[in-house]
């Protein structure tokens, strides 16, 4: 076997704990985010013209079922930008420039302003990993694009330990997309064989690089999807494992 020359991480439920603002959006007063969605779409609209909750919900709901669906099965990701643009289209209106742009801000920026929790113990274990391996994230984006992903890495002090950044919104593709891993490692300077990629989704974190030769740890850190029929090479649920476990998978 091949030795380890770079590690890359996903973000959501390996790195960070989705939907962990919930709780602080709650304890400030402020409704769940799908809420607070819909009603940036009413408010904006009412700007204009009356625009009715009854209407907004099923073509927001619509719409989150559709990039669902593409983002499983076509392995695509939707720019919020393209998902406001058909929830609007279909409640039949057009926002000026700027209203478009702010609105798309507010829904991108979201997760900023109550953010979610990173796993125990990550931190640490990537400063660990840090110079023994050269280190690097691929991660799917929902609603928080690349950008803004950045800036809550940046703002716990772990951006600088990697060198490269796949996003979907920014590839314009989705795990397990063979590309993305490709593309990681062009950028890096390596094999596939010499790559090790850690998330927490059969489908997306291990299939993925096992479809170019790299290999996959699956993390159930946050939460166990069906692990005991996993094909990655190793497991953990614990981050303070996980400097071990590369290291007996680099021998």
């Amino acid at each position: 076997m091949s030795k380890i020359s770079a590690i890359t991480f996903d973000l959501w439920d390996t790195v960070l704990i989705d939907d962990s603002d919930e709780a602080k959006r709650k304890t400030a007063g402020r409704p769940p985010k799908g809420i607070e969605r819909r009603n940036l779409i009413q408010q904006f609209l009412e700007k204009h013209s009356p625009a009715s909750w009854d209407i907004i919900d099923p073509v927001y709901d619509a719409v989150d079922a559709a990039f669902k669906k593409v983002w499983d099965e076509l392995h695509v990701t939707w720019t919020v930008r393209e998902r406001l643009s058909l929830i609007l289209e279909a409640l039949g209106h057009v926002l000026p420039d700027a209203e478009m742009a702010e609105i798309i801000r507010l829904h991108e920026e979201m997760e900023l302003e109550f953010r979610p929790d990173f796993v125990p113990g990550a931190a640490e274990a990537m400063r660990a990993l840090h110079g023994r391996y050269r280190l690097g994230v691929i991660s799917d984006t929902i609603f928080s694009p690349g950008r803004a992903l950045r800036t809550m890495l940046a703002d716990e002090g772990l951006f600088d330990l990697f060198e490269v950044f796949i996003f979907s919104d920014e590839a314009k593709k989705s795990k397990p997309e063979p590309e993305l891993f490709i593309s990681a490692c062009d950028k890096l300077g390596i094999e596939p064989r010499g790559l090790i990629h850690i998330g927490d989704r059969e489908s997306k974190d291990v299939a993925g690089p096992h479809a170019v030769g790299a290999r996959a740890v699956l993390c159930t850190a946050v939460i166990d999807r069906d692990s005991a029929h996993t094909n990655a090479e190793a497991v953990f649920d614990d981050y303070r494992n996980l400097p071990e476990i590369i290291a007996k998978l680099d021998t």
